[in-house]
């Protein structure tokens, strides 16, 4: 791609014309990013760096306190335990696109858990009907909140405070006097954590599968893009990116065969991430999530029905909300009254923010839940090997949390500084 400046006449003070400086970065070589990384960061674009920073750190710790933090058997723990709490993170995610916030997810998932037990275990029917109508269930729940905030105009923070409230007397409701209703062996919701692909070549496919599609789509992408005029990765740095994210794939792969094998409540999870962040980057839909949480009174200018967006956003995070109810329902042996309680919203908010997620709207990826998640279980997993009172674990997370809307604080002010917001 060629990019010509225009030079400027002896008699002109100025040139007419110049060149986007992201540009030239690639013209550079490796010297070009590391201009341009620095460039970012002085202004405040710091994107994942500061989680992935954190997981090092963390895992250094950890590790230096318990040899067995990082072992094959740890690590096939903490895959797992992110599943459920990181799905409904995703949607939590879709919401903070928005720049508001949902207080009623863990009553969803806690409702969700309870009608499918209550359908499925309690009256017989069958139990992929009973899950589907629980994640439909879950839908809806969103898409009522979503109504009272998009057309009422009743603040997202105070409908679904409401439903917290309302859905957890709900699901109380529904539990009756059993209290606890546990998940059959062999049946749908009980194989979400705890079946493993025990065949080597399931988690060595997967990567394989992985890396195969991001390099097949930064090649496209990167394609599109020069074809448009825009700025492209070259085959050299997709290389690069390939690589590592290879290494990573692998070694993730090696280590869960050496465990139990590959998690179905991964594969789910990363499919449910993928399937997001595809909706997001990718659709017309994603592109006005952003506007709407960006400014929604220019996204109605600009066309966009800012209703349907909030509407439809609330109703997918609350039918992930529901699913993610089945997943803890399948850690925890069964649905119960308490199901969806203690920690659960906090850690769900938690992992969407110390994942990158803005808490004012319009910034953010998907992938922010599988970091934050990360972040959370991570600390989590190593504090229970150390012993810790789960007290502590309350209080390391929350001091995490506020380091992670300082840093989105300070990042957005850096930025407005920088003429960048």
């Amino acid at each position: 791609m060629s990019h010509t400046v225009q030079k400027a006449s002896s008699g002109d003070a100025a040139p007419t014309g110049a060149v986007d400086p992201r540009l030239l970065v690639r013209e550079q070589g490796f010297k070009g990013y590391l201009t341009e990384f620095k460039r970012k960061v002085r202004g405040g674009e710091l994107g994942s760096i500061p989680v992935v920073v954190g997981l090092i750190v963390i895992g250094v710790i950890f590790q230096s306190l318990d040899s067995s933090f990082l072992s094959a058997g740890s690590l096939s723990n903490v895959s797992v335990y992110i599943a459920g709490q990181g799905i409904m993170a995703v949607g939590i995610v879709f919401v903070l696109l928005l720049g508001e916030i949902d207080l009623s997810i863990g009553s969803v998932a806690g409702v969700g858990a309870a009608l499918w037990a209550v359908l499925s275990v309690s009256n017989g029917m069958d139990d992929t009907l009973a899950v589907v109508l629980a994640i439909a269930a879950g839908a809806a729940i969103g898409a009522f909140h979503g109504f009272f905030f998009a057309k009422i105009g009743v603040p997202a923070f105070v409908v679904t405070l409401a439903g917290f409230l309302g859905w957890s007397g709900l699901q109380i409701w529904m539990m009756g006097e059993e209290g606890t209703i546990n998940t059959p062996s062999g049946g749908i919701v009980e194989n979400l954590t705890n079946y493993y692909f025990s065949d080597i070549a399931a988690a060595y496919g997967l990567a394989t599968v992985g890396v195969a599609a991001f390099l097949g789509s930064s090649l496209l992408d990167s394609r599109r893009r020069r074809a448009a005029g825009l700025p492209f990765r070259p085959v050299s740095e997709i290389a690069l990116r390939t690589g590592v994210i290879a290494v990573i794939a692998f070694v993730c792969a090696y280590q869960l065969n050496q465990a139990r094998g590959l998690p179905l409540a991964l594969v789910i999870f990363l499919a449910v991430l993928l399937f997001a962040d595809f909706v997001v980057r990718r659709t017309t839909y994603g592109r006005q999530i952003f506007a709407v949480g960006g400014n929604a009174e220019a996204a109605r200018r600009a066309g966009i029905n800012v209703e349907k967006i909030r509407i439809t956003v609330f109703a997918i995070a609350g039918l992930l909300a529901a699913f993610g109810g089945l997943f803890i329902a399948s850690q925890s042996g069964g649905a119960s009254k308490s199901l969806g309680s203690g920690n659960v919203l906090m850690n769900v908010i938690a992992a969407a923010v110390i994942g990158g997620t803005s808490l004012f709207g319009g910034r953010g990826k998907i992938w922010s839940a599988l970091l934050g998640m990360l972040v959370i279980q991570s600390i989590q997993q190593g504090l229970n090997l150390l012993g810790m009172a789960s007290e502590i674990q309350y209080m390391i997370t929350g001091v995490v949390l506020l380091a992670a809307v300082v840093i989105d604080s300070v990042s957005r002010k850096t930025q407005k500084s920088a003429g960048r917001t």
